[in-house]
């Protein structure tokens, strides 16, 4: 008996370990897919991607993808128009959408389906094409998206719709299809290209798919104009359908490479040579696992796949750019060679990761991350400067700053090996010195602070220019070089020049130094025309993430600082015009864009600690959720995921690149981070229920040390160790009245 109890006890004790790795299991890849009434929803997709790979195989439930479905899937459409193999995750703007396919019988061009016959995990995804009875499935390799169609009907012909002109809006940045070629080489394989220009412009996109059955007939459309059998067609409104005869299932491989059609060969073979479609989708699996288990935390499961799901989010992007033989088409267009071990990257949302999601890979991805910041310095190289906003591979000069710079500095100053300082400090201070189109130096030195006549988003720019400087003079100081250091502190102090002494805000000047009037601080900009970017006075006031402490002192004093920052909190004032990108309301706060999101922790370093414990938590129980609508705006290539992820571990990043964490309140109820060199940073949360009550901090240690001043340190985590909380139900001091 006892032999049978212990024998039973080994294995429910492996049965857990196995289960506790298998954090994958948490993650769904429909939240943030589309909005609910009066609600955005994270512009996410639920295809079959690997971590920060180059494909994203996934439904494109949009005949022309633009701004308000920029994944190409919204989950409240009711039509597949086929599955393309790339796309954004999470962005206010659509691209890539590249190289789409359809199993059809019937023709057509796209498919009802029902979320009751729809899955996606990691790795893989799964629907039934309702019209003509289809089960498709996706999964994929770092190069390559793997599809398994299965016609359920087996009396009729089972084709392949093939389309190279389907992409996002062409209406939409100057969208459309330079040229594309469709060649079909033998009687299982086809490859071709195109070259589109967008977004991101003149893109190449190289293709090799090998199908598990001889295609037997083929139509080639060019336009209106259509070819039988023919083994090639080029133009640029390419459209092919493929006949297998009748079949019960057909199975395509299809890689790809922004490099060459031998590469997109070369990329096939290397990752699907003599693996079925099951070993690649449990290879994908364990993959994402192996990423997601770097985190393993307790909590509610609805938390936990809130928690897995944005961690997922964040490992989405940046993207793979270079070929497996280490190819990669440079920023100046030409093919160029990595050393062995390299790897290059695009997809930087800059303006938007910066602040969190850059902060958490120095964590949790510290080799990726010379590999982000390595590519950056590609750009810079072939390009002049560093990355602003990078497409496949190619700047889009989208959002105002360059904030390349807090992530290039951030990785050094953290000492990320792999990475060339001196080189890096080259690149950040040229980005930063160098006029060019988007970034007027010779007007900021001039003036010490960008007047609105000359230079549209001002304030904003002002702001966050100032951040970079600042970040730039920590680099200059690191490498000794006391002129430089003494050139950029000076600048970062330039947000002073707009600071109103009267309104206590920061306002707009002309060319002559006059404020321009009138001034209304709850009026929104949006890109262009306007002071303030994506927001307004008040949610950019507290915008001098480098200098709190300045920042509180130009208010008044802690008192006031808190003051403001509980009407910023509580007002319910609704004047001025709204932009698009503002949701996700606390009052003026606005969770759904970035500009808010270090706000909530700034009670912490001002003497409140117990109102940043319970705006966080608010924030966290209230603006994030399991459905489509999970996000309270765009999740913007894992920013808003990230935030989440920090703040549910219970610490962020409110200057991104000092080093140092925020306290606020954990959701996790015990947190390990696996880091590299086998060492373990803790977390725990001693509550005394589970009634989601006890969210304030009663005392936080660190190592049995109490963390008084509510920081944590980068070296305070990536050397090991726990950080214990003790939470109440009871507030520490005054909390505000939340709506």
């Amino acid at each position: 008996m006892k032999k049978q109890q212990l024998c039973a006890l080994v294995f429910w004790l492996a049965a857990f370990a196995t289960s506790a790795q298998d954090v994958a299991q948490y993650v769904n890849p429909f939240i943030g897919t589309g909005a609910v009434a009066n609600s955005l929803s994270g512009n996410n997709y639920p295809g079959a991607t690997m971590p920060f790979g180059m494909v994203q195989l996934s439904p494109d439930t949009q005949d022309a993808p633009d701004w308000a479905q920029a994944s190409g899937y919204d989950y409240n459409d009711e039509k597949i128009f086929g599955f393309s193999h790339t796309r954004l995750s999470g962005t206010g703007a659509s691209d890539l959408i590249d190289i789409l396919m359809l199993p059809i019988q019937d023709w057509r061009t796209n498919a009802r389906f029902s979320h009751e016959k729809e899955k996606a995990e990691p790795g893989y995804y799964a629907v039934l094409l309702q019209d003509d009875s289809i089960d498709v499935e996706l999964t994929v390799t770092e190069h390559a998206g793997l599809h398994r169609y299965t016609y359920n009907n087996k009396e009729k012909i089972a084709r392949i719709y093939f389309d190279l002109n389907h992409s996002a809006n062409k209406g939409s940045w100057g969208c459309q299809i330079i040229n594309a070629q469709i060649r079909k080489v033998s009687p299982t394989r086809i490859e071709g290209y195109r070259i589109i220009t967008g977004w991101a412009k003149l893109r190449k996109v190289y293709f090799c798919a090998e199908f598990s059955q001889p295609i037997v007939a083929t139509e080639m459309w060019n336009g209106d104009r259509c070819n039988h059998d023919i083994p090639v067609i080029n133009g640029n409104n390419l459209r092919a359908v493929f006949d297998f005869g009748r079949q019960g299932t057909v199975e395509c491989r299809l890689a790809i490479s922004p490099v060459s059609i031998d590469n997109a060969r070369e990329n096939l073979a290397k990752e699907t040579k003599g693996k079925s479609f099951d070993e690649v989708r449990r290879e994908a699996y364990r993959c994402w696992n192996k990423e997601l288990g770097k985190v393993q935390i307790e909590a509610g499961r609805e938390e936990k796949e809130i928690f897995y799901t944005a961690l997922y989010h964040t490992m989405i992007q940046p993207n793979l750019l270079s070929d497996v033989n280490g190819q990669y088409m440079s920023a100046d267009y030409s093919t160029r060679q990595l050393a062995k071990g390299e790897r290059h990257y695009t997809t930087f949302s800059l303006w938007d990761t910066f602040r969190a999601a850059h902060p958490l890979y120095t964590i949790l991805e510290p080799e990726r991350t010379a590999d982000f910041v390595n590519s950056m310095i590609r750009q810079y190289d072939y390009y002049g400067y560093l990355p602003i906003w990078q497409l496949w591979g190619q700047d889009n000069y989208c959002m105002i700053g360059n904030h390349a710079v807090p992530v290039v500095v951030d990785a050094v100053l953290k000492g990320i090996p792999g990475i060339d300082e001196t080189k890096a400090y080259e690149a950040v201070r040229q980005s930063l010195t160098t006029p060019h189109t988007n970034s007027p130096f010779d007007v900021w030195d001039k003036y010490g602070y960008m007047p609105e006549n000359l230079q549209s988003q001002s304030v904003s720019i002002t702001l966050e220019q100032s951040f970079d400087d600042w970040c730039a003079a920590q680099l200059a100081k690191r490498l000794n070089k006391e002129d430089d250091y003494e050139f950029f502190e000076k600048r970062s102090g330039y947000y002073r020049n707009l600071h109103h002494p009267e309104t206590k805000f920061f306002q707009p000047k002309n060319s002559d130094g006059e404020w321009i009037l009138p001034f209304d601080p709850y009026k929104y900009g949006a890109n262009g025309g306007y002071p303030f970017t994506e927001g307004n006075g008040w949610q950019y006031y507290w915008y001098v993430p480098h200098n709190i402490s300045d920042l509180i002192a130009l208010t008044g004093g802690e008192k006031a600082f808190c003051e403001r920052l509980d009407e910023f909190f509580t007002s319910d004032e609704t004047s001025g015009a709204k932009n698009d990108n503002a949701s996700g309301f606390v009052g003026l706060y606005a969770h759904g864009n970035e500009p808010s999101h270090h706000v909530a922790y700034l009670y912490a370093l001002a003497g409140q600690p117990a109102k940043t414990q319970q705006l966080v938590s608010f924030i966290k129980q209230t603006l994030y959720n399991t459905s489509s609508s999970g996000y309270a705006g765009n999740d913007d290539c894992g920013e808003m995921s990230a935030w989440y992820v920090f703040s549910a571990l219970g610490f962020y990043p409110v200057n991104p690149a000092s080093g140092e964490f925020i306290i606020g309140s954990p959701t996790v109820e015990q947190a390990s981070i696996k880091l590299s060199g086998g060492k373990e940073f803790k977390i725990t949360a001693k509550r005394k229920s589970d009634t989601g009550g006890e969210i304030y901090v009663s005392s936080v240690k660190l190592n049995g040390h109490r963390l008084d001043n509510f920081v944590l340190s980068y070296s305070d985590i990536m050397n090991g160790g726990t950080l214990e909380f003790v939470l109440s139900s009871k507030p520490k001091g005054k909390i505000l009245n939340l709506k």
